[in-house]
Order: structure tokens, then C-alpha cells, then sequence
């Protein structure tokens, strides 16, 4: 069946309710010591449920729902998209490693990257996300003897670089080396990484998939049952679980997904559209865009676009802009994206966020999270914030 029909079904319980039982509980009893001895050796997907941090029915039903919609093996959820982050690269790295990282991450990731992997003997090296692209050199230049990894961000979160993921996982798998793709943009409606070879999706649920910016979860996916071992397993030994009530806000969330992304999807083309024609924009970058560098691929490998985009203001003294930013009264001044409400967040990407690439533009970011208002709405509070911008 269709993925949007499968979103009101998939994860479903057959006990008369429409929606799973919300299991809250840290302890599971035993009935003896025979069922007891067993649980030391129990599979930690399908097996009997041993304690509430390792798995609980509602958990369950999420990560079931997660994993068919994505076409993948098995999923693991937890408290958060970054935490969803560290577990899959604590789940496939030791000490003396090396790791290819886009260089156009989402911040937290370079922090980790930076810091705790740092510290403990693991070489994060940073790439031009233009790389395996046509005319580009492969990712397969930057490999060496010790590279277990390569993790991928398309289209990047915050300027929105499309890669060719096909081309590098295929160069991974060539080696053994893992990839591994942040897929929060496009959610599993409009890109599946499996199907194009990668090995392991991540997802920030608190976005699109929560949808209502009052949950904070993170979603694993993979392409095999041995890498999810690996993968639960390391949750397990952080200690990473996912409470039961956001395992079902997280349920909620799926089964109005497709109507949202709809909203999405087409208000923030319209917004793109119209920033496109508007003096005071230099570029509009949004993949869905046919004029934007990664259009092809996107084209290519999307079934569609959501309504997180990214404009190049023309440059423009800081007074002015602040009077823009501050001016505004439907879209708010916020880091996440993905709810039903419109965000904006200036960006400047000279500031030494790059290590790999480089950012020639001399204006100002917008990142934009097209919400749930009316598009005319939102044109109009963008308009005035423009005109704000011009006035001396």
C-alpha cells in the first residue's frame, strides 16, 4: 500500500483501540527462573520485554511503523535526534579510527565530532558535500586504511547542499565502510536511503515526524539486522531509551505526517518562489527549485520537498537587519523547524562553521520553516520585514 496509507496503519494494535496502549513501566516480573535465565540472552527486537529502558510494547510500535516506512530492517528510537546522532556513531567506531563528516553538518554533529570522538582517539575528517557530484572528485579520494565511516546530510541543514547519495554509499559498501545519512529534511515520505544502498538513516522525530514543537525524540533505521544489533546494542550501553508517552506522540505525529508535509511542501514553494523574484534576495537556496545546483539530484532521488529552505540576503548594514528580524510577527525567532508554526534564524556562515569547503556569499542567511499559516499570510509578514530592510 501507499506510504501515506500506511502512515494511519502501520504500529497499530489489534486490541479494539485505534491506537497502541501508552506501557509506562521501568520493571518487567518474571513468572520463574527458567523465564528469568532466559532473558540474559533475549533478542532485543522481537524477543519478551526484559526492562522498560531496553524496549516497551508503545516503543515498539513506533520503531515497527518507522522502520516499514523508511524499508529498512529494524529501527531504534530514543530521546532525541542528537541522541540518535551519537549512538550511531559511538555504534561504529573505536579508538585510531577515521570518519568522513560533511562539512555542512548540523552543528551539534561537528560538536560531537570535535569533542567527545576527539577525545577518544577517533579522527573526524570533514568533506566538500559536492564530492562523488558530476565533475567533482569521489569520496572514495578521501578513504584510507582506518576509515570505518561516512556520514551524509542531504540536503545540508543549513544550506541545503544536495549529495549524491547513491554514488557514495555505493563507494562505501565497495570497502566496508558504513554510511550513514541524516534524513530529517526530507522524512521517510519523501526520501527512503536504504533503497539507495545506505546503511544506516537517522532521523530528528522532534521535527516533522513530532509536528506540533512539544517533543523531543530521535529515530534509527537500517538496512540490516546486524548493523541494528549494533545499533541497539550501543543504545542499550549508553543508556539511550525512549520514554513511552513520547513513543506515542511520536505515533501521533506519523498518522497526520502526509497532510502536514502537504502544507509544507507547498507553502514553501510558494515562499521560495516569491523570495526568488524580490530585490533584496541575492539566492534562494531550496533543492526543489530549479534553478538551485542540487535540483538534479534532488530531482532525481525525492519523491518531494518539506518547507525548510535557505535565503542569501543581499548584503545590508546590521541595523537594518535587526529591524527586519525584530519586526516580524508571524515568523519567529527559533533554532528547531518543522512544527505547525512559521521560523526564521539568521545564519552566518563565514564564522568558521566550515573546515572542508567554502562560503563566498558576502550576505546574511535566512533559514526559513514554512509552518502551517496561509502562504498570502506569510508573504506579507515577509514583505514587511523586506521593506524594513531597504529603509534607511
Amino acid at each position: 500500500m501507499k506510504r501515506e496509507t500506511g502512515l494511519t496503519n502501520l504500529g497499530r494494535s489489534h486490541v479494539g483501540f485505534v491506537n497502541p496502549p501508552v506501557v509506562r513501566g521501568s520493571t518487567v516480573v518474571f513468572e520463574n527462573l527458567e523465564e528469568y535465565e532466559a532473558s540474559l540472552d533475549v533478542d532485543l527486537k522481537d524477543g519478551p520485554y526484559i526492562y522498560g529502558l531496553i524496549s516497551t510494547p508503545t516503543e515498539r510500535a513506533l520503531e515497527s511503523a518507522l522502520a516499514e516506512l523508511d524499508s529498512a530492517a529494524g529501527a531504534v528510537v530514543v530521546g532525541s535526534g542528537l541522541a540518535a546522532i551519537s549512538v550511531v556513531l559511538m555504534s561504529g567506531i573505536s579508538a585510531g579510527d577515521h570518519i568522513l563528516m560533511t562539512d555542512t553538518c548540523y552543528g551539534p554533529t561537528r560538536i560531537l565530532c570535535d569533542g567527545i570522538l576527539k577525545r577518544l582517539g577517533v579522527e573526524a575528517e570533514y568533506y566538500d558535500p559536492h564530492l562523488s557530484r558530476q565533475g567533482h572528485p569521489g569520496i572514495e579520494t578521501l578513504f584510507r586504511e582506518n576509515t570505518r565511516m561516512v556520514y551524509m546530510e542531504s540536503p545540508g541543514s543549513r544550506t541545503f547542499e544536495m549529495q549524491d547519495v547513491p554514488a557514495i554509499a555505493a563507494a562505501c559498501r565497495s570497502r566496508g565502510i558504513t554510511s550513514v545519512v541524516d534524513n530529517t529534511w526530507a522524512t521517510p515520505l519523501g526520501f527512503r536511503p536504504t533503497e539507495h544502498g545506505v546503511d544506516i538513516v537517522i532521523h530528528a522525530l522532534t521535527k516533522y515526524v513530532g509536528g506540533h514543537s512539544d517533543l523531543l525524540l530521535g529515530g534509527i533505521t537500517t538496512r540490516d539486522r546486524e548493523t541494528w544489533d549494533r545499533v541497539k546494542q550501543t543504545a542499550v550501553e549508553l543508556g539511550h531509551g525512549c520514554s513511552p508517552d513520547d513513543a506515542a506522540l511520536g505515533l501521533r505525529g506519523l498518522r497526520s505526517l502526509a497532510a502536514r508535509l502537504d502544507r509544507h511542501e507547498r507553502t514553501g514553494f510558494e515562499l521560495a518562489r516569491w523570495l526568488e523574484q524580490h530585490p533584496a534576495v541575492k539566492r534562494v537556496m531550496h533543492p526543489g527549485l530549479p534553478g538551485d545546483p542540487g535540483h538534479e539530484i534532488w530531482s532525481r532521488d525525492f519523491d518531494r520537498a518539506t518547507g525548510l529552505f535557505g535565503v542569501v540576503l543581499h548584503p545590508v548594514d546590521a541595523e537594518r537587519f535587526r529591524r527586519m528580524i525584530d519586526g516580524m510577527t508571524l515568523f519567529r525567532l527559533g533554532y528547531s523547524w518543522g512544527g505547525f508554526e512559521s521560523l526564521l534564524i539568521p545564519l552566518d556562515e563565514r564564522r568558521g562553521v566550515r573546515t572542508a569547503s567554502t562560503w563566498d556569499e558576502d550576505g546574511l542567511v535566512i533559514r526559513i520553516s514554512a509552518g502551517l499559516e496561509d502562504p498570502a499570510d506569510l508573504i506579507a509578514d515577509l514583505s514587511a520585514g523586506l521593506d524594513r530592510l531597504a529603509n534607511p
